[in-house]
């Protein structure tokens, strides 16, 4: 292995401060997105989906989707990447190879949960905005004046239609504060789906990258061969299923998101479509983040991609078509070119210094 050096290229670093600062940038113009009205979209007082309490108290508050879906995973995965032992054949590897390996699998980690989290939280609050759909509890929120009701009716055919809706704006609503004009209007698609499925559906992939908690796997080149009746060491024997309590130990992220999901269904904050449409983008921004950074479950054994090379730090061009075909990417699925764990140490190493 060739020996690591003292430090870190400056060139390298500042590219991954540079990721992060347009990470804390898009987690802004989602708070800047979660400060703006909403459009707030015309109901009907006869609408039985927007008639429900209103609960003061929320099962799971803000504050604790947060600890549960951002802190807590991001405690996790600082104390797995340290103290997870890493094997390697290589007996000269050194101790400090090591421990900066650990970090940039800290680094990493952290890189795949905010991206995960920070997009969602964009995504959704800027979507909030745009469709201003309201509220189950809406009704509640808004105490109408029923008084006036031909004042703001804006369509419909109740007045000339017996048992017809009509449609009428928010002004008719008495409450005029922010639980009702920034909050009320706020239905879709849910928060705390799409926030809570982001940063647990991140935790548990990230689990399962470094327990190695997968279907057995075989590469496509192997699937031809017949697995019936092999001898000791061959194709029967590449995989195995991993523990059944290490499954568990996966799923309880997912099990986590899926209650805080719950939660705003039976709190009335939200419509079924509402939490399906941000459970499901949650896990695809967690998806998202966990490719960026790290291999493949189920191809990867554990590891994070290595990092960027000081060349290509901020900015990769195109290569001249001959030479693309003189060096092809990685990827080529060629069992003979698959990154293994001693390769990956020394490979990260190298770009780290």
């Amino acid at each position: 292995m060739r020996p690591a050096l003292n430090h870190i290229p400056l060139r390298l670093i500042l590219s991954y401060i540079l990721d992060w600062i347009f990470i804390v940038i898009v987690a802004v113009i989602g708070y800047g997105f979660s400060k703006v009205k909403p459009n707030q979209r015309q109901f009907s007082l006869t609408d039985p989906s927007i008639s429900f309490p209103y609960s003061e108290h929320e099962t799971i508050s803000t504050a604790v989707l947060v600890v549960v879906a951002l802190i807590a995973p991001a405690v996790i995965i600082v104390i797995t990447a340290v103290l997870i032992p890493m094997s390697t054949k290589d007996q000269n590897v050194s101790r400090s190879s090591l421990w900066r390996y650990k970090l940039w699998e800290w680094n990493a980690g952290w890189m795949g949960l905010a991206v995960a989290c920070a997009w969602a939280w964009m995504a959704t609050q800027g979507l909030k905005d745009l469709y201003g759909k309201p509220r189950p509890d809406m009704l509640a929120r808004c105490n109408p004046d029923l008084s006036n009701i031909a004042t703001y009716a804006v369509s419909g055919l109740g007045e000339k239609l017996p048992g017809a809706p009509t449609l009428v704006t928010w002004k008719i609503c008495q409450n005029k504060s922010d639980v009702l004009t920034n909050d009320g209007f706020a239905s879709f698609p849910s928060g705390h789906s799409s926030f809570s499925f982001a940063g647990l559906t991140y935790l548990t992939l990230w689990l399962c990258s470094k327990f190695s908690i997968a279907f057995p796997y075989l590469g496509h080149s192997l699937l031809n061969q017949n697995p019936i009746g092999q001898t000791h060491g061959s194709i029967r024997n590449r995989g195995a299923a991993p523990p059944v309590y290490m499954l568990v130990i996966a799923s309880v992220p997912i099990a986590v998101a899926s209650f805080i999901a719950a939660s705003r269904w039976f709190d009335h904050r939200h419509h079924g479509f509402d939490i399906l449409f941000g459970s499901i983008m949650g896990a695809i921004f967690a998806w998202i983040g966990f490719r960026m950074y790290h291999l493949p479950i189920m191809r990867g054994e554990g590891w994070s991609w290595a990092a960027r090379s000081r060349r290509h730090a901020f900015f990769k061009c195109p290569r001249f078509p001959s030479e693309a075909e003189e060096h092809p990417p990685i990827d080529m699925h060629d069992a003979q070119k698959t990154t293994r764990q001693d390769g990956d140490v020394e490979r990260a190493a190298e770009n780290l210094v």
